[in-house]
């Protein structure tokens, strides 16, 4: 009672403070942009870059070129060599591991001054719940946080771990007392292992919030209706509140609240290694409020021009809504012009408000036609609209460019948990909303370059199988939803059904 008493009062105050920064997103964003040239000019990376001579965005987009990982590495490697003073004052705290696309492994500085990013924004995700439902009875149970495991490696005097794992050094420890699961379960490495184990530690508990990514959310609700054979509702009748990320939420949520056996709410929020972007802030609205005040300075590129020599760079002062943009960002963990390979759209600029809509390398476009992330989501949205009766667990598309006869295809290869009465039908309407969405598809399909989309079934386990055989099983780990070859495609045959 007392946790919820001083959560309540915290929400209400983080509450008066939000509508104060987001009625001054674009001074907000000045003063942070201000700020970071200011502490960094004397860095490795500033004197690089001429940073005592940026005076204005338009300076810092003449001296600071868009960069991803692999062009920011050197820099890395400067800090593990042991020089100080690189990207940003001092030395980072921690490094983030996490998965690059042709780096190998990708370390994500973490410092004294990113760390509230974070922490603080994940905190407010809860409390701006707590404020709006005047409410924060869920500090009082139980929590659950699915994540990868808080035990740190060593390399060159810095710890590293997984973004999840290093958060949970920094949960508050008056929420440390109710938190589940356990340290030592946390630190199992094999995922269905350490699943099993939450299963057994959480199975009595009186659980009030879940969070995590929806897939392996879903493995463990699958792992307590298995052993017990009841609802998840019925498990745990105090829990209410869903938080997750990481993936679109839309393919997922039937099975979730079915699998639960009740509406609860949920709390969409946009966390990266390179930092917490966003967060749901009302239950009247599905859409995240873009943090404009939490040491990040923003830039958007439109999502068409991204591959281009000298694409054109946004401040959020000129965002238009519903155009799809790669976000960059640049922070006070010292990443400069960084790319960190998400695509956004603005539904709202006022206050700043945005969907994700998919990953910039992450499409279908082996024509020209450039497929993505929320395309392919919305359609399927909306079949399942019609064919209600069927329950996707995971799906993934990739173009069929030479198959043994006929015109070309997109392949969408899917495990279902329920197919549709229909799968002509179902495939059809899929294929009617995709080419309504997306014009050089339409035409494709219009002009006999390819055929509508063909459905491949696999079996249920077929995703989780995969993600096992790449070690990547749980955690953060998520399968692209497209593709623009047929590497993912051709390993999901393996478990075709």
């Amino acid at each position: 009672m007392i946790k919820s008493t001083a959560a309540l009062w915290l929400a209400r105050w983080v509450a008066k403070q939000q509508k104060v920064w987001t009625a001054k997103g674009i001074e907000s964003q000045q003063t942070i942009f201000q700020s970071l040239i200011k502490k960094a000019q004397n860095t490795v990376f500033g004197k690089d870059h001429h940073f005592s001579d940026i005076k204005t965005y338009d300076d810092f987009k003449k001296h600071v070129p868009i960069r991803d990982y692999e062009q920011l590495s050197p820099y890395v490697s400067q800090i593990f060599e042991g020089k100080n003073d690189v990207l940003w004052p001092g030395k980072p705290l921690y490094f983030a591991k996490t998965s690059g696309t042709t780096s190998g492994t990708k370390y994500i500085p973490l410092t004294k001054d990113s760390i509230p990013n974070h922490i603080n924004s994940a905190r407010d995700a809860l409390l701006c719940y707590a404020n709006e439902k005047n409410s924060a009875q869920f500090f009082d149970r139980n929590l659950i946080f699915l994540s990868g495991s808080p035990e740190l490696e060593q390399k060159n005097g810095f710890n590293l771990g997984r973004l999840s794992g290093i958060v949970n050094h920094h949960v508050p420890a008056v929420l440390r007392r109710n938190q589940k699961p356990s340290y030592s379960t946390n630190c199992i490495e094999d995922w269905e292992t350490k699943l099993d184990a939450i299963v057994e530690e959480t199975l009595q508990a009186d659980m009030s919030l879940i969070s995590g990514i929806p897939p392996w959310v879903q493995m463990y609700f699958d792992r307590l209706q298995a052993k017990t054979g009841k609802k998840i509702k019925d498990i745990f009748p105090n829990f209410n509140l869903f938080v997750y990320g990481g993936v679109n939420f839309t393919p997922y949520r039937d099975k979730i609240f079915e699998s639960i056996g009740k509406k609860i709410d949920s709390i969409q929020t946009f966390p990266a290694s390179e930092g917490f972007f966003a967060y749901q802030n009302t239950q009247e609205d599905p859409s995240l409020l873009l943090l404009l005040n939490s040491g990040i300075f923003f830039e958007f590129i439109p999502a068409d021009e991204y591959f281009n020599e000298n694409p054109t760079r946004l401040s959020i002062q000129d965002v238009k809504l519903g155009v799809n943009y790669a976000l960059i960002i640049n922070n006070n963990a010292g990443l400069w012009g960084y790319s960190i390979g998400d695509t956004i759209k603005f539904v709202s600029l006022k206050p700043y408000k945005i969907i994700f809509s998919g990953r910039i390398k992450h499409f279908t476009s082996a024509f020209g036609e450039h497929v993505i992330a929320e395309e392919v989501e919305s359609a399927l949205k909306t079949a399942l609209a019609k064919f209600p009766e069927t329950k996707v667990i995971e799906f993934s598309v990739a173009p069929q460019v030479n198959p043994k006869e006929g015109l070309p295809y997109h392949e969408w290869l899917m495990a279902f948990d329920a197919q549709p009465q229909d799968s002509a039908a179902f495939a059809a309407l899929l294929d009617q909303t995709l080419r309504g969405l997306n014009a050089y598809y339409d035409d494709l399909i219009s002009g006999s370059i390819l055929k509508p989309l063909v459905i491949k079934a696999l079996k249920k386990d077929a995703f989780r199988e995969y993600m096992k055989s790449l070690g990547k099983l749980g955690g953060q780990n998520k399968v692209p939803r497209l593709s623009n070859d047929r590497q993912i495609a051709d390993q999901l045959y393996k478990w075709a059904d």
